[in-house]
């Protein structure tokens, strides 16, 4: 229980009574009254005073109460304030990250760790998990690797700094040599090395055009391949885990329906997580309305980015209820959002 001692000024005591409220709520989903308060958290007043504290912070928006004769719940803009007082957030314990350290480093590509990640925030939550693919718009090419498939056939496999794997199969209009692909396959990645995609296209056409005559063909038509493979769309990529975990959510009226939409309108809901992304905060929390998306106005989201520093390259997210345990919350975003950063710098 929380005990916030005797000597607080009335703002402060209204705010912790906010507070009781909201982790009560959080962990029995029932309106609490004054009473309840005055006897879990110790805040060295009476429940008349308590009642009274009640009575403005509804006045303020900040609880309602669903019936006449029931407790208090709290509203969004009373999760806000609660979520803009969290001064710190309780790290993982050194066992909990190492058990995260040992799940998500078990995996052996980008793939099976995004599949990880997703699966281990829903469990960690207990809400819906949503992990995005590094965008290739935000990549750096880190090698380009050629290899003949057949007389006809070669394979063009394209590896970026975040560790996105593209692979692709052209024909070959003339039987090449093992040296001709070497000394493509060089050319090459000396002048794509570290480019990112809008500077990527000159250079990689400029080396095509500069190789000796006999593989000029061979390098224009890689070229081609390449920057098809990483001009792509790719942002809608992501992989969701937990959607079983809100089925008994009050605020989604009992059906999944919304949340399921949101995810339907990908590039709706991406646009809202990058934006979370971008704001000050390590990790962005945004509470039912302010979402902005109507599918989630009962539910609140939490988002980081990741990658290093401003250089972020896609985002992993939280969706639960209004009543989900926002400090837990942000804490296992954060966390597996630092693992992913490490993995795609590694």
């Amino acid at each position: 229980m929380t005990d916030t001692g005797p000597r607080l000024t009335t703002a402060e005591r209204r705010i912790s009574v906010l507070r009781a409220v909201i982790e009560h709520y959080v962990a029995t989903h029932e309106p609490v009254g004054s009473k309840s308060v005055a006897e879990g958290y110790r805040l060295g007043v009476s429940p008349a005073t308590i009642r009274n504290d009640m009575a403005i912070l509804e006045d303020e928006g900040l609880i309602a109460q669903p019936h006449t004769s029931a407790g208090r719940v709290p509203t969004d803009k009373g999760y806000r304030l609660f979520v803009d007082r969290l001064t710190t957030i309780k790290p993982m314990s050194a066992s909990e990250r190492r058990a995260v350290e040992a799940f998500l480093g078990g995996g052996i590509d980008l793939d099976d760790v995004i599949a990880r990640s997703s699966q281990l925030l829903a469990q960690l939550t207990g809400q819906l998990a949503i992990v995005q693919y590094p965008s290739l718009r935000r990549s750096s090419l880190r090698h380009l690797e050629l290899v003949a498939l057949s007389a006809d056939r070669l394979l063009v496999v394209i590896i970026t700094d975040t560790g996105r794997v593209e692979q692709r199969i052209t024909t070959l209009e003339s039987q090449v040599t093992e040296e001709d692909l070497a000394d493509l396959r060089g050319e090459l990645n000396r002048a794509a090395d570290g480019k990112r995609l809008p500077e990527l296209a000159t250079a990689i056409n400029e080396c095509a055009q500069a190789v000796r005559p006999a593989i000029r063909p061979l390098a224009l038509g890689v070229a081609q391949t390449v920057l098809d493979a990483l001009g792509e769309e790719r942002e809608e990529r992501i992989v969701a885990a937990g959607a079983a975990n809100l089925a008994d959510k009050i605020e989604f009226g009992g059906t999944l329906g919304p949340v399921l939409e949101a995810l339907e309108e990908q590039v709706v809901l991406l646009r809202l997580l990058t934006e979370m992304a971008h704001d000050t905060a390590p990790v962005s929390v945004r509470i039912g309305k302010e979402t902005q998306v109507d599918a989630l106005a009962h539910a609140s989201v939490v988002t980081s980015g990741y990658g290093h520093g401003a250089d972020l390259v896609a985002t992993i997210s939280s969706i639960g209820p209004t009543h989900m345990n926002y400090p837990s919350t942000i804490s296992a975003v954060r966390a597996i959002a630092r693992y992913l950063s490490r993995f795609v710098a590694a």
